[in-house]
């Protein structure tokens, strides 16, 4: 049951980002960012008082980057390629965090990956260059992310820091998505199709993830996430029209084969002690 949880975390949170898709063409991707951060931090300061420190700090900064560069790709590249190579972004953090040179064979099949990606798109044309970089610098804020998180956690700031961070984020955004959007990012079907962004791709993910790591170990999780370019592949096509080339797809396959292989990768058994999962090897999933 806990995996079709995250299963389920993991593709509402895609078809999230699809929805957002659609909000480019009216309020533009800050414009869209913005709304869904906005409305979010919204959501979590009514259920939580929000909890304000310098690791809520640096995780609203980080939170903002990545969701601006991210949905400034989705403008510009298919969802399933902008998540597949914004993925690379946690996978190379787990290897580095891991000191273990093997690991590193897993981001070099990702890496192989995105290379494959970068030569045929859904269209059978290049990849637009400006749309890879800034899903590259999606992938480095995601990995900042991760770190900033852990921070966050380990002083014990839960889940108010997290909304903290949320408004932080939000309050980060909204300047540029109001200097392109303007008062069109309040007209009432605006902020409807923003709520159901900020639902699917926040309020709904975390739910589900929280009551399956209750049960779930963490490889199960980070397996299951490593089906996130899947997702976002599928929900590309089935609400963006996006059909992804075979050229494309072996490369989110290749993507995913070294998403899989990390979480499932066990570090070795001291003498006399079991073996244990390695926890730095789970890739959770971004704001």
């Amino acid at each position: 049951m806990s995996v079709f949880l995250v299963l389920g975390s993991v593709i509402s949170l895609q078809f999230g980002a699809a929805f957002a898709n659609q909000l480019f063409g009216q309020i533009g991707a800050p414009g869209a960012t913005a709304l869904r951060l906005g409305i979010a931090a919204l959501m979590l300061a009514v259920v939580v008082r929000p909890k304000f420190r310098q690791e809520t700090l640096v995780l609203g900064m980080t939170m903002a980057g990545m969701n601006g560069t991210f949905y400034l790709a989705l403008d510009r590249i298919p969802l399933g390629v902008a998540v597949t190579i914004e993925f690379l972004g946690p996978l190379g953090l787990a290897a580095v965090l891991s000191r273990r040179p093997r690991d590193f064979v897993w981001v070099g099949l990702a890496l192989a990956g995105v290379v494959v990606l970068g030569v045929r798109e859904y269209t059978g044309a290049k990849l637009d260059l400006i749309g890879v970089v800034l899903a590259l610098i999606a992938a480095a804020f995601w990995a900042c992310y991760v770190l900033a998180g852990r921070k966050l956690a380990t002083a014990g700031l839960g889940t108010g820091g997290l909304a903290g961070a949320s408004l932080i984020a939000a309050a980060l955004t909204l300047p540029y998505g109001l200097s392109t959007a303007g008062a069109a990012l309040f007209e009432p079907k605006m902020l409807l199709l923003g709520t159901l962004v900020a639902l699917l791709a926040s309020a709904i993910p975390y739910t589900l993830e929280i009551r399956a790591l209750k049960t779930l170990q963490a490889s199960t999780f980070g397996v299951v996430l490593a089906l996130e370019p899947a997702a976002a592949a599928l929900a590309g096509a089935l609400l963006l029209g996006q059909h992804l080339s075979v050229i494309s797809l072996c490369g989110i396959a290749l993507v995913i084969t070294a998403g899989v292989g990390a979480a499932l990768r066990k570090a070795p058994a001291s003498p006399g002690k079991p073996a244990r999962q390695d926890a730095d090897l789970v890739l959770p999933v971004p704001q």
